[in-house]
């Protein structure tokens, strides 16, 4: 199965950061954010990835690409901090087309249609971070391979979150699995159906492409992919999957801060110094 990744989005609350920054490119531990995200389709088994950028994204094109300068001034620095990414580009092909216009996530995944062709396809969020013990696009993938059905992986969101994601409601058909009914693009918590959102993994059928096509913009002239799965929720089924493991969202400065602080601690290396920096901040506070 072949892998989307969106990367175009414009990521002006993080300015002046993505002035001249990718959003993807920020940095959550010691490696961009995007880079996580092509590690997880490489973990689930995914060796093309097609990467939408936009204006102003060569940093993306230029991370996963050789540099023989960098290469000769560190040839004699055998452990040069690059060996990670050194090995994911091994096992990958990562390949890249223009969203010509930031016109929303729905307008992203239609540049994507003549790469992937007639197969499902795989989404994942360049600014999403998942990090679970079986990758959730393999956790995805394995659902669609036995209901052959478009899958999106979905959370509970917290109440005063829910204006900030599509929120999906439907009939449960086992402990995590649900056949989704209704689909709302960010609505207010007090009209939204459910506290069920997506999370930004998908396994999605060709179908959706001509969905997409039949989508109206919206007020920003933006084709949203929520709509678009609303209508193609009319013409097969459609499941979320609630997910197994932790999603890291960097959609804010504070969600971006929170979630390098936290995969810092996670890392064996980090841990202890940074306890105890935070424990004598504290103790001064």
């Amino acid at each position: 199965m072949k892998a989307v990744i969106p990367a175009a989005g414009l990521g002006v609350r993080f300015l002046p950061l993505t002035k001249e920054q990718p959003k993807e490119m920020l940095p959550v531990v010691d490696r961009p954010a995007i880079h996580w995200v092509v590690e997880e389709a490489v973990r689930a088994g995914v060796s093309d990835i097609l990467i939408i950028t936009g204006r102003e994204k060569r940093a993306v094109e230029d991370y996963f690409d050789s540099s023989p300068r960098l290469q000769h001034y560190m040839k004699s620095n055998k452990e040069n901090g690059l060996e990670a990414l050194d090995a994911l580009r091994a096992k990958v092909d990562i390949h890249y087309i223009r969203q010509r216009e930031p016109r929303g996530l729905g307008d992203a995944i239609l540049t994507a249609e003549k790469h992937v062709g007639d197969e499902p396809f795989l989404v994942m969020l360049g600014d999403t971070i998942n990090v679970a013990k079986v990758p959730v696009a393999k956790q995805l993938m394995d659902v669609h391979a036995a209901l052959g059905s478009s899958v999106i992986a979905i959370e509970r969101v917290r109440r005063e979150k829910i204006s900030s994601y599509g929120i999906v409601a439907g009939t449960m058909k086992q402990v995590r699995l649900m056949l989704i009914r209704e689909l709302v693009e960010k609505p207010q918590a007090e009209d939204a159906p459910s506290d069920l959102g997506i999370s930004g993994t998908y396994v999605l059928t060709p179908r959706i492409f001509d969905c997409v096509r039949r989508t109206p913009p919206n007020a920003g002239n933006e084709v949203q992919l929520t709509d678009a799965l609303r209508l193609l929720s009319q013409e097969e089924p459609i499941y979320g999957y609630l997910f197994e493991g932790r999603r890291y969202d960097i959609g804010t400065k504070l969600d971006w801060i929170l979630a390098h602080l936290e995969l810092s601690l996670a890392r064996d290396e980090f841990r202890e110094p940074l306890m105890a920096f935070m424990r004598e901040r504290l103790r001064g506070a």
